[in-house]
C-alpha cells in the first residue's frame, strides 16, 4: 500500500467573496508525480498556493507527512516549506544580479546550510545533472528561458526537498526547451522526489502517475494513467469529456 506524503481535505478558499475552491480534497503519495488540469478559472493554481501554504486557506487541513501544515504558526510553516519543499514557477524568480550558481546556493547560504564549499559542490552538481553544468557563471539575462527554468529546479533542489509543487513550470517555454524541463522534473521524481504539477499541457500532464481535472473549483475526475499505452491521447480525451 502506497504511504501519503500529502493529504489535503475539505479545502475551501474564496477571494473577495467569491468561492474558487469548494471542499477540495487531494492526496499525493510519496514519490508520486500528479498532476492537475482545469480551464482557466478553476482554480488548479490556487489549489497548488493554498496546499503549499502560499495563499491562506478558508477552511480544510493539509498534512503533510504528519504535520497539520494548517496549524503551524508563520515561522513554523516557512520553516516546513524551505526544509521539505521546492518551488517551481512559470517564470523562474531568479535574482538577475546573481550568476546562476550563486542563485542556487543563496538561500542554502543564508540558511547556514553545510560549508561554502559543500553548497556550492552540491549547485554544481544539480547544474550538471540538468545539463547545464557549464552555465553556472553565467546571468540570467545571458541565458535561455529554459536553461533558466532548469536553474530555477536546481536551486529548489538544493535542500533535496520531498515535493516539488510547480505551476505551469512549462508554459512559457518552446516545445524544446519544455522536453528538457520535463524530462527533468521526471528524472528527479524517478529518483524519489513527488511532483504536484498544475498544468494545461496534455504532454505534461501525460507523464504523471495520476491526473485531477478540476472545473468551477472542485475535483470533476481523476486519471490514473499507469501502463496506459498512449497516455497523451487518454489525457486529451478525459480533457474533453470533463470540459477542459
Amino acid at each position: 500500500m502506497s504511504t501519503a506524503l500529502l493529504n489535503a481535505s475539505g479545502l475551501h478558499k474564496s477571494y473577495a467573496e467569491t468561492p474558487v475552491l469548494h471542499g477540495v480534497d487531494l492526496r499525493v503519495d510519496d514519490g508520486e508525480f500528479v498532476a492537475v488540469m482545469g480551464p482557466s478559472g478553476s482554480g488548479k493554481s490556487t489549489l497548488l498556493h493554498c496546499i503549499a501554504g502560499l495563499d491562506e486557506l478558508d477552511a480544510g487541513a493539509v498534512w503533510l507527512d504528519e504535520t497539520d501544515l494548517t496549524e503551524l504558526a508563520r515561522d513554523q510553516l516557512a520553516d516546513a516549506r524551505r526544509e521539505r519543499m521546492g518551488f517551481v514557477f512559470q517564470q523562474p524568480t531568479l535574482l538577475r544580479d546573481l550568476s546562476l550558481l550563486d542563485n542556487i546556493v543563496l538561500t542554502s547560504s543564508l540558511d547556514g546550510i553545510g560549508t561554502s564549499r559543500q553548497r556550492r559542490e552540491r549547485a554544481e552538481a544539480l547544474l550538471s545533472r540538468a545539463g547545464i553544468g557549464d552555465l553556472g557563471a553565467r546571468m540570467p539575462t545571458e541565458v535561455s528561458g529554459g536553461e533558466l527554468q532548469r536553474a530555477g529546479i536546481c536551486r529548489a533542489m538544493m535542500r533535496s526537498p520531498r515535493i516539488l509543487f510547480c505551476d505551469e513550470p512549462t508554459g512559457a517555454l518552446n516545445s524544446t526547451a519544455a522536453t528538457a524541463v520535463l524530462d527533468l522534473l521526471v528524472e528527479l521524481n524517478s529518483e524519489g522526489t513527488a511532483l504536484l504539477v498544475v498544468t494545461h499541457d496534455a504532454t505534461v500532464a501525460a507523464r504523471a502517475d495520476r491526473v485531477v481535472f478540476m472545473i468551477d473549483g472542485r475535483v470533476a475526475q481523476q486519471l490514473w494513467l499507469g501502463e496506459t499505452r498512449d497516455p497523451v491521447a487518454a489525457v486529451a480525451a478525459t480533457m474533453r469529456h470533463v470540459g477542459v
